[in-house]
């Protein structure tokens, strides 16, 4: 059944426009979450402690962004497919790809909870966690793991409503989810001193709260994308094809949450002072990291959409406009990190040597930010037009293999933060390039239009 698009279509209108305003409402929201994350590191470090800021962002963070952020990074790719469905005007089509989305991952979150729990202090000890963040790593990683399933179909349903063009809806209830989130920190850490317990629990509740609202929305709503409860169950027409292209997604952040453990076994061989500001970077330059995937998020789902709908020409505009965009935020928010950033570790933590180590990894890190935004770009509009293999495979060897290689090698002879900190910028740079001359010499597009016209 052909559905007339709404105004959340991506398919019409000036490109750059449209993509602008897709695009402001998921990095203003993931700023949202930037910013809760620097509350969250305030209130740890100034009324728990550097220990537990190590325990909270350290190995246990590293765990559940391997673990977690590949079912996570699943549900993006996974979109791609309700993206091309709803460009393409099929509205039946729609709500029975999204129920079936949403079923599977509610399972797979229910299967992760068990897992969690069972091998919480056995993942830990692989990554070499220091002794006195242990105890507090593994409580903390076990609390998280009882709300995966409400983060699963959290985000399934953020990423399904991004990619029929509602950014706003995410935005809004992720606000709702970050003020509560620290609301329940102050109550929870402040008042009741529940410790890394209180951030946990406050953490679960808050991803609880979010994905309510988000159901009840889908629930309520009156567009082609309206969730019916009996579309809740596995059917096979459209999962093998979400899997096709989320399974690429969820690898690829898997192998950097891979490496990021490797590299977080250097870092915990460096002392809890290292672990701690390790963790501490998120904070300063977590800006950057949220807006980059927010454009990247949003240019995959311009490009679904538009090559559902057969706007080749738009895709084309995309690139160029997008790469504009990208190297025009970098450049911004790097300037901005470099100027602010000293004056806001003083505000996160009273730890002078926290507060000296971590501003010497930003100096190494900052500067080169601009050789991810070819990567960012260009894998996105890869995903978004169904190619999601070939680019996984770059990353997985420039960016993955590299840094892995390089900890047990260049690391083990020269034994200095610097020395770590080398590794991100060295890989950044080869899989920009690497990248680049896939996409420019590849046939993607040829391999897109043999799809479409199937």
């Amino acid at each position: 059944m052909k559905i007339k698009i709404s105004n959340n279509d991506l398919t019409t209108g000036t490109v750059w426009k449209r993509l602008l305003l897709f695009f402001l409402p998921i990095a203003a929201g993931t700023c949202i979450q930037q910013l809760y994350n620097a509350v969250d590191g305030l209130i740890v470090g100034r009324f728990v402690g550097t220990v537990a800021l190590a325990a909270v962002g350290g190995s246990s963070a590293q765990v559940i962004n391997v673990l977690i952020g590949f079912f996570v990074a699943v549900t993006a790719g996974a979109s791609v497919v309700i993206a091309q469905i709803y460009g393409a005007g099929r509205a039946e089509d729609v709500r029975i790809a999204a129920g079936n989305a949403i079923t599977v991952f509610a399972l797979v979150g229910m299967f992760m909870t068990v897992f969690g729990l069972i091998t919480a202090p056995g993942m830990l000890r692989i990554l070499q966690t220091p002794e006195d963040t242990m105890s507090a790593s593994v409580l903390y990683l076990r609390i998280y793991f009882l709300g995966v399933p409400f983060i699963l179909v959290l985000n399934m349903e953020s990423n399904m409503l991004r990619s029929v063009g509602d950014s706003f809806s995410p935005f809004l209830f992720m606000v709702v989810g970050c003020i509560s989130n620290i609301i329940l920190d102050v109550v929870f850490v402040v008042l009741f001193h529940w410790g890394v317990a209180g951030v946990a629990i406050a953490t679960v509740i808050a991803q609880v709260i979010n994905m309510l609202l988000l159901t009840r929305l889908l629930i309520r709503t009156e567009k082609p994308y309206r969730l019916s409860l009996h579309e809740l169950k596995l059917k096979g027409v459209y999962l093998s094809n979400m899997f096709r292209l989320g399974i690429p997604s969820g690898l690829q952040n898997t192998m950097y949450g891979a490496s990021n453990m490797i590299i977080q076994i250097g870092v915990n061989s460096l002392g809890t002072v290292a672990v701690a500001s390790w963790a501490m970077t998120s904070k300063v330059d977590g800006i950057f990291w949220a807006v980059s995937h927010a454009l990247g998020a949003a240019i995959t789902s311009f490009v679904g959409q538009n090559l559902g709908a057969r706007r080749q020409d738009r895709v084309q505009l995309c690139v160029r406009q997008g790469l504009i965009l990208a190297f025009s935020i970098t450049i911004g928010l790097s300037g901005l990190i470099l100027l602010i950033g000293k004056p806001i570790l003083h505000i996160l933590t009273k730890d002078p040597a926290v507060i000296s180590t971590t501003w010497e990894m930003m100096l190494w890190f900052v500067p080169f930010y601009f050789t991810w935004t070819l990567i960012e770009v260009l894998s996105a509009v890869l995903r978004g037009s169904g190619d999601a293999v070939r680019p996984v495979i770059i990353i997985g060897l420039g960016v993955c293999l590299f840094r892995i290689v390089w900890v047990f090698t260049v690391f083990q002879w020269f034994h200095t933060l610097p020395v770590l900190c080398l590794t991100y910028v060295t890989s950044w740079t080869l899989t920009s390039i690497m990248i680049l001359i896939y996409f420019l010499r590849s046939n993607w597009r040829e391999r897109t239009r043999r799809i479409l016209d199937k």
